[in-house]
């Protein structure tokens, strides 16, 4: 499983012009789903994503997690993340999952997660084409990939 973690001020998401999620302060983050993902992926990237410190305490110091600020969180699924480009210029798809497993283990990700958080949590539409609107903070954007863990 590949994330991409934006800061953000606000940030939202529509489907069809209709504004379907939509959080002020805390993380845009982007799913990407490996085709070999399993439980075990989801439950380090939530562990990660929740105890990750991104946020200024009082000292202006990057101390406070998610959890400690109770940020929004806004969770969008994107295939692409899994991008490889090994034989060109033409990206290729092949790690990423098919929609179907994609699509279980994104919705197993988002109730794993509501479990573990009880802060604002909000989602994009799977599989759908979707517009979205953010404003980076800082900026400050990381990578979490549950096949990378020792980066």
């Amino acid at each position: 499983m590949r994330t991409l973690i934006r800061r953000v001020s606000k940030a939202t998401v529509s489907v069809n012009r209709e504004k379907i999620g939509e959080i002020s302060k805390g993380l845009l983050i982007y799913v990407g789903i490996h085709r070999d993902d399993r439980v075990e992926d989801i439950a380090w990237i939530i562990k990660k994503l929740l105890g990750v410190k991104v946020f200024e305490d009082d000292s202006q110091k990057m101390n406070l997690s998610v959890e400690a600020g109770n940020y929004g969180l806004l969770i969008i699924s994107q295939f692409t993340l899994l991008a490889s480009f090994k034989k060109g210029y033409r990206a290729s798809f092949h790690n990423a999952a098919s929609p179907a497993t994609a699509e279980v283990l994104y919705f197993q990700f988002i109730e794993m997660l509501r479990e573990q958080y009880a802060g604002n949590i909000q989602t994009g539409g799977f599989g759908e084409n979707m517009k979205i609107m953010a404003i980076d903070d800082g900026p400050y954007s990381l990578w979490l990939d549950s096949r990378m863990k020792n980066y």
